[in-house]
């Protein structure tokens, strides 16, 4: 059997993980979220449940990962032994490959819309006219699957090349670059006149509205916009030995959530500066926008650098959602990585088309009044992910000896973190019970 890749350095997989973090959940969906559910409070309820939720996960991904050195369906099977937990990894490998089915539709409408920003086919419209061009777009079949297709076909590409050739390589460039567009962005955003109010819209929380819905919706975007459940593990079997868990998850978590922040400084300001509303909602990105973009100067420019961002954020994330389940075909039937990828991406794409072709009119996939689309996404995000995550918390904080994950996470002494033992608490009881709220909130 051939020898298992790993990363070249701890940068190379902090990149990379903080690469499968920064996706669509930070530049499309926070923004939305904080305009939607009050500003600052909705900001300070999602850094509580990062500090609180997040990085004690990202540890136990992390730690997971190495202490298996393999894929999702091993790390558990070989660490969970004979309970219930022990085939729990499947639940992480359909999770990732159902995610990046509808990720995929998701990032074709990122390509499409910096087509159109290239070829100045948004300026100048009206939010009608936006909002005609979409449903047009995912109305029409070709378009539609043409688009989904060609961001498939880049993410596949990089996954054939392997972790170290592939994954890092990728991550190591488009990760420096993509903080570096949005930095742009943020600064022509605070430029505005009238942008003030946008500022203090995202810093100054009004605590009275912050109600069991704005925690539950923050507790749910801690959890997307981190990863946690789509990838973190795999990367983690990929981690060398010398490498510190707890610094590589403050560096990630860390860099999660300052580009989350960025992100919401980018379009909130801009938003408020032009009069236009911030409870939006998902239309934000792909209708308010566009139009923002057009009434100020540098507009055009500042268009492709968004579109862009947001498609290689896209991709990032799904590099690390089709990882997933190629690292377990690849390792549990023995085969070449060009075999497995080629096997997932066929099957994922399959699921895809029929995504993609829920939004047209002509095949109206639908059941029960659900798109098939809507019902891939809320299976996966509302159920699927956090299954795996309570999983995951419970593999630590339940199933594994104590001594051995402070053994993993410190390096087998090298490292002293008194800060561990308040991490499996974490992990033992707090985590699964909020996880568990997660789930019958989304069920319910």
């Amino acid at each position: 059997m051939q020898e298992r890749d790993s990363f070249n350095s701890q940068f190379g997989l902090i990149l990379a993980v903080i690469g499968s973090a920064i996706g669509l959940g930070n530049i499309w969906r926070f923004p939305y979220l904080v305009g939607q559910y009050g500003g600052g409070a909705f900001i300070f309820s999602y850094l509580m449940f990062v500090i609180l939720l997040g990085i004690p996960l990202i540890v136990a991904e992390l730690t997971i990962g190495r202490r298996s050195k393999a894929n999702a369906v091993g790390a558990f099977r070989k660490l969970g032994e004979n309970s219930f937990l022990g085939k729990a990894g499947y639940l992480q490998v359909i999770a990732c490959a159902l995610v990046l089915s509808f990720y995929c539709v998701v990032g074709g409408w990122t390509i499409f819309y910096l087509y159109n920003s290239l070829t100045f086919s948004l300026s100048g419209l009206s939010s009608v006219e936006l909002g005609q061009l979409f449903s047009g777009f995912t109305n029409s079949i070709i378009p539609h699957i043409v688009s989904m297709l060609i961001f498939m076909l880049i993410t596949v590409f990089i996954v054939l090349g392997g972790v170290k050739n592939g994954i890092e390589k990728v991550c190591k460039i488009l990760m420096p670059l993509l903080f570096i567009l949005i930095i742009v962005l943020v600064v022509r955003s605070l430029t505005l006149e009238g942008s003030q109010a946008g500022i203090e819209f995202l810093i100054k929380p009004d605590f009275s509205k912050i109600d069991s819905n704005v925690l539950l919706i923050a507790l749910g975007q801690a959890l997307f916009s981190l990863s946690i459940g789509c990838g973190i593990l795999t990367y983690g079997s990929y981690m060398r030995k010398q490498d510190n868990i707890l610094k590589s998850t403050y560096f990630i978590a860390s860099s999660d959530t300052i580009f989350a922040l960025l992100a919401g400084l980018a379009i909130i300001p801009a938003v408020f500066a032009l009069g236009f509303e911030p409870t939006e909602g998902p239309g934000l990105v792909f209708i308010v926008l566009p139009q923002i973009f057009s009434q100020i100067i540098g507009g055009y420019f500042l268009q492709i650098i968004f579109f862009f961002s947001l498609m290689v954020a896209a991709i990032t994330s799904a590099i690390s959602l089709l990882e997933t389940p190629v690292a377990y075909v690849l390792e549990e039937c023995k085969i070449s990585r060009k075999s497995a990828t080629i096997i997932c991406a066929i099957a994922i794409t399959t699921i895809g088309s029929f995504c993609a072709l829920s939004f047209s009119e002509s095949f109206n996939l639908a059941i029960l009044g659900k798109t098939f689309f809507d019902i891939v996404e809320s299976g996966a995000s509302n159920i699927m992910i956090p299954l795996s995550a309570i999983a995951t918390a419970l593999l630590i904080g339940w199933k594994i000896k104590k001594s051995d994950a402070i053994d993993e996470l410190t390096n087998s002494g090298t490292f002293r973190k008194n800060i561990i033992s308040f991490f499996l608490f974490l992990l033992k009881f707090i985590v699964p019970i909020a996880l568990i709220i997660i789930l019958l909130g989304g069920i319910l």
